[in-house]
C-alpha cells in the first residue's frame, strides 16, 4: 500500500514539514535580532531583584500561530479525521460485538451436555493455568475446585474467612464461629438457603439459630442484600461461579481478574460454573 494515499499519514507529513520550516524561520529571525536589536521601551512597574520586564505587545506571529492551531484542531477533529471516523480498533470492537451477539443467539438455550462441553473448553483455557487441569488448585496454589460447593468448603470459609471479591460490605473475617457452629451453619445453609442438600440434617436446627451471624451481611435469604455481599443462596450452583467470574477474586498466587470485560459471554460463565460443579461429583 502506498502510504501517501492515506490522508492521515499525508496530513501528518505536511504538518511535520510545516513545523520544520516555521521553526527554521523563527529561530533565524530571533538569532538575527539578538545580534542587532537593542533593548528599548517602557518597563513594567514590577521587578525581581532589580531585573525588570518590558511592556512588550503580544507578538503578531505568536497570536496568529495560536489561533491557527485552534482552527486546525477543530478542523482535524470535525472534518479532517473526525472522532467517529474509521479506526482498526473500532472495527475490531464492532466485529467482536457482532460475534458475541451471534454467539449468544446461537447458544441461548444449550442442553446440559453442550453446556458442560462449552464450560470444559473455557475452563481449560482460562482457569486451568492456575487451578490445574483437574481443578485441584495445584497443591494449594489456587482454590481447590474439586471440593468447592460442599459443606466442608463452607466450614472452611467460615473458619478462615473470604476476601478479594470487592463487594460493598467488604471482606469476610476469619473466626466468626467455632468449628462445631460452622458445621451447623453449613448444614442449615445447604438445606434451607442454597437448597443443595445436607449430610448433617441433625445440625440444621442448631444452624438456623446461628444463622444471624451470616444474615447480617448476606441477608436472611442469603441473597446478598441487593449485591452488598455474595449471593450464597446460589452457592454450589453454576450461578455462583458466574458471579465469582464477574467480580474476580484475590488468591494466594495473585488476583484472578474479573471476566466482566467482554472476554466471556454470560452463557460461557454459566457453562464454566456447570463444569466446575461436575468436578465435585
Amino acid at each position: 500500500m502506498n502510504w501517501l494515499n492515506d490522508n492521515v499519514n499525508l496530513l501528518g507529513l505536511l504538518g511535520a514539514a510545516a513545523i520544520i520550516v516555521i521553526t527554521v524561520f523563527v529561530v533565524g529571525k530571533y538569532i538575527k535580532q539578538m545580534k542587532t536589536d537593542k533593548s528599548t521601551g517602557e518597563l513594567a512597574d514590577e521587578n525581581w531583584d532589580g531585573i525588570g520586564e518590558y511592556k512588550n505587545p503580544l507578538p503578531v506571529g505568536w497570536a496568529l500561530s495560536f489561533l491557527g492551531t485552534m482552527v486546525w484542531a477543530l478542523w482535524y477533529f470535525l472534518a479532517g479525521y473526525p472522532l467517529n471516523g474509521y479506526s482498526q480498533i473500532g472495527e475490531y470492537n464492532e466485529e467482536v460485538a457482532a460475534y458475541n451477539t451471534k454467539f449468544e443467539s446461537k447458544w441461548a438455550n444449550p442442553d446440559a451436555e453442550t453446556l458442560q462441553g462449552m464450560g470444559e473448553g473455557v475452563f481449560l483455557v482460562q482457569c486451568a493455568p492456575c487451578h490445574g487441569i483437574t481443578g485441584d488448585g495445584i497443591n494449594g496454589k489456587a482454590t481447590d475446585l474439586t471440593s468447592w460447593g460442599t459443606e466442608e468448603a463452607i466450614v472452611h470459609t467460615i473458619l478462615n474467612g473470604s476476601k478479594g471479591m470487592n463487594f460493598p460490605l467488604g471482606e469476610m473475617p476469619a473466626g466468626l464461629l467455632d468449628e462445631n457452629s460452622a458445621k451447623a451453619v453449613a448444614a442449615y445453609m445447604t438445606e434451607k438457603v442454597s437448597k443443595t442438600g445436607t449430610k448433617n440434617s441433625d445440625l440444621v436446627a442448631t444452624g438456623e439459630a446461628l444463622w444471624a451471624t451470616c444474615a447480617g451481611c448476606h441477608g436472611e435469604d442469603g441473597k446478598g442484600m441487593g449485591g452488598s455481599a455474595p449471593d450464597i443462596a446460589s452457592y454450589g450452583k453454576p450461578e455462583f461461579v458466574a458471579s465469582v467470574l464477574n467480580h474476580g477474586k484475590k488468591g494466594v498466587i495473585g488476583t484472578m481478574p474479573s471476566f466482566n470485560d467482554g472476554r466471556l459471554t454470560d452463557i460461557q460463565k454459566l457453562a464454566v460454573g456447570k463444569y466446575v460443579n461436575s468436578l465435585t461429583q
